[in-house]
């Protein structure tokens, strides 16, 4: 049994991407597994279909992204092994191989689509707590005021698991950057799109803007639903 894992904090998307989310995971995934969302929201169950369980994280004191990390402590409570997807990205054909990914200890990550950095993106993680409490969430508590001056949890987990022994980095051809890749125009200004779909793409990232339901490719459209 698979935990699919995303996290719902603040107000940056609408309660209708954790919803686009859990219907995507039901048509690319089979293999067996439960849903959880991690939320700040008050009883968002009611407003959403399907079998999503929602959690709270046990401290309150983070925002944005930080709140990320804390998937990795015990109070989670996250037996087993575990997928974790960001709300804006798009699944576009199955996912088993990356849930399945490595063995049950693997640490999954995808490298960073920035071409300049060697540091991973955390949008995609396949990942067990037996090994991520003590990699990552011990070290982090204590460093935790040097490590928060960097500049996002993905540099954070990239400084603390690196060279560990059960990291495995996914095949790049998995994921793509909507925001790097797709667009001629790298100041990121009005631009054309020219992505098409590879055989072994799986998984878009829409990292930054701009955001999936904004999107009028019918790639995206078909799947944003």
């Amino acid at each position: 049994m698979i935990n699919v894992v995303c996290v719902y904090y603040g107000l940056k998307y609408p309660l209708d991407y954790v919803q686009v989310l859990y219907n995507m995971v039901q048509r690319h995934l089979t293999v067996p597994h439960k849903f959880i969302c991690f939320s700040d929201h008050v009883k968002p169950q009611k407003l959403l279909k399907g079998d999503i369980t929602f959690r709270k994280f046990k401290h309150h004191d983070y925002d944005g992204w930080w709140n990320k990390l804390q998937l990795f402590s015990e109070e989670a409570h996250l037996i087993g092994p575990c997928l974790y997807l960001d709300l804006d990205v798009v699944i576009l054909d199955n996912i088993d191989e990356i849930a399945t990914f490595g063995d049950d200890m693997t640490f999954g990550v995808i490298n960073d689509f920035n071409p300049n950095t060697k540091e991973f993106n955390s949008s995609v993680m396949k990942f067990n707590n037996d090994v991520a409490t003590k990699v990552i969430w011990s070290k982090f508590l204590e460093n935790k005021a040097k490590l928060m001056e960097l500049q996002g949890d993905q540099n954070v987990m990239s400084k603390l698991i690196k060279g560990n022994d059960n990291l495995k980095v996914m095949p790049d051809e998995w994921t793509f950057s909507y925001k790097w890749f797709s667009r001629t125009d790298p100041r990121f200004g009005k631009t054309r799109w020219t992505f098409e779909k590879k055989p072994n793409t799986k998984i878009a990232v829409f990292h930054g803007h701009p955001r999936p339901h904004e999107s009028e490719q019918k790639w995206v459209q078909k799947e944003w639903n």
